[in-house]
């Protein structure tokens, strides 16, 4: 009896030590729990900062006159249904319907749009996007507490899709406050608000995704993206921070439906900051402007033209009369720093010189047929229709006069007078041009393309097809064949083509 008794005070006295120590004895049934972060669960507080400093902008256009024939103008909405359609190829047959609308017809009632900006200043700017406000007359602005205002001192800035719209109100305005974008990291929580389909004061919440984002949408981009839905009728509203500052201003979706599948697109708020002081400034923004187009170089063919570490761009084409032009700058000549800042991207570049003073020399220094040359550009101010322009199409004339050159799926011809204006060349232009490029051949994973002008292979000039073909001969083609070809535009390029006999060793 005894010997139960003092085995059930032992084992009683085994299971407080035990649970002292950590609770090893029973684990799973007495266990403390860890200690996580405690969740937000309401952004409440945020969304009651931010709301009241959210507008949402109507723009409102003069009546379209009624008494001439004309075809109908591309008004903003009809732009913005333009846009919808990937890479803008809207189907001509679409196209040319809205153009060849008459314009007979009554005085057509005011046109209008709308969209989402938000207050920076209590004294009344507001923030938005160009493609908002772009072409009205004046806009209406409505705040969240009902109050509307009507303004006409609308500016914006095209390639950034940015723009500032002035109220006048006696009272003081509540606004927001730019944040950081540099400082936001992917996995970061944030809100869009704004106004999708016309639901003012709407507000959605997400993380950011991406950074950096460049879509080829603006010239100049910066995009944060987020999965926080955003819709038509978001453009211009801002995307916070949980401490209710500015990081983006929402523009953009890519969706296959036209509405939000999760990847939504805002202009980053240390280049919206930047363009909206101008802006305020001067009414417009002016950048500095070199004059080249620029095209990236590829690790193989930075490689092989000896341009360290990959840092430089190909200078494609140099525009007559502009600095780059007046600085001695050539087609094909690799632009390695500017102003002393290496350049590793066509990006990089566009960044350095857009913000460089204007009328003021600096050192620009090149690689030309594997020779550094230091230059000197004034940089001047970019004209207003720079970047505006698009791409020129390539016409497919057919041509029978062609010598093709083996396994790579490529005919070449020697230019006739006939032949260059065929092509798009001046008739006094000389030497070989590529006739035909096969479908999924080395020729055309390469990039070439018919009427490309051949100007040197492996760094050899090349003049005719006997040269071309001695120098394919003596190219290293395990390596690849290095051309520089140009266009019919006077663009410059390099292209490294290779041989289907040439492959990785397995």
């Amino acid at each position: 009896m005894k010997k139960r008794n003092l085995l059930g005070v032992c084992l009683v006295f085994a299971v407080l030590i035990g649970v002292v120590a950590g609770g090893s004895f029973l684990k799973g049934q007495i266990q403390t729990p860890p200690v996580v972060p405690a969740e937000l669960t309401s952004y409440r507080d945020v969304v009651k900062q931010v709301l009241p400093a959210v507008v949402s902008i109507e723009r409102r256009f003069k009546p379209l006159a009624h008494n001439k024939t004309s075809r109908a103008p591309q008004v903003p909405e009809m732009q913005g249904f333009f846009k919808q359609f990937s890479g803008n190829q809207v189907p001509e047959e679409l196209r040319k319907f809205f153009d060849e609308l008459p314009q007979q017809m009554p005085e057509a009632p005011r046109q209008h749009g709308f969209g989402s900006g938000f207050l920076i200043d209590p004294k009344g700017v507001i923030v938005t996007n160009h493609h908002v406000v772009a072409g009205a007359d004046e806009v209406l602005v409505e705040l969240r507490d009902g109050r509307k205002f009507v303004s006409k001192d609308i500016h914006g800035d095209a390639k950034t899709d940015l723009a500032i719209v002035r109220i006048e109100s006696k009272e003081t305005l509540p606004f927001l406050k730019f944040g950081d974008s540099s400082a936001m990291e992917i996995g970061d929580r944030v809100l869009a608000v704004g106004a999708p389909f016309g639901l003012t004061g709407t507000v959605t919440c997400g993380i950011v995704s991406a950074k950096g984002r460049n879509i080829h949408l603006n010239m100049y981009e910066d995009f944060l993206q987020t999965d926080a839905a955003i819709n038509p009728g978001n453009s211009g509203g801002p995307l916070v921070n949980l401490n209710g500052e500015v990081i983006g201003v929402n523009s953009a979706i890519k969706s296959r439906s036209g509405g939000s599948q999760g990847v939504g697109l805002a202009i980053a708020s240390n280049l919206a900051r930047n363009v909206s002081e101008k802006l305020l400034k001067d009414g417009m923004v002016h950048r500095g402007y070199l004059g080249v187009s620029i095209k990236d170089l590829s690790p193989e063919v930075a490689s092989r033209l000896g341009v360290e570490n990959q840092q430089g761009v190909l200078a494609a084409k140099v525009f007559a009369g502009s600095p780059a032009a007046k600085a001695g700058m050539k087609d094909g000549d690799i632009l390695v720093s500017l102003d002393g800042k290496s350049v590793a991207s066509g990006r990089d570049l566009q960044n350095i010189v857009a913000v460089l003073p204007l009328h003021r020399p600096v050192n620009v220094v090149v690689l030309r047929d594997g020779q550094r040359k230091e230059l000197k550009a004034t940089i001047e101010e970019q004209p207003s229709a720079f970047g505006s322009t698009g791409e020129p199409s390539n016409g497919e004339p057919k041509s029978e006069r062609s010598t093709e050159l083996d396994n790579l799926g490529v005919e070449i011809e020697e230019l006739t007078p006939e032949s260059a204006k065929e092509f798009g060349y001046k008739a006094n232009t000389q030497g070989v041009v590529v006739s035909q490029v096969q479908p999924d051949s080395p020729a055309a994973e390469a990039g070439l393309r018919r009427g490309m002008l051949l100007v040197k292979v492996d760094e050899k000039r090349v003049a005719d097809i006997a040269s071309v073909r001695e120098a394919f001969t003596k190219a290293k083609t395990d390596k690849g064949v290095l051309l520089q070809v140009r266009s019919s535009e006077g663009g410059t390029d390099y292209l490294m083509l290779k041989s289907p006999t040439v492959g990785e060793k397995k």
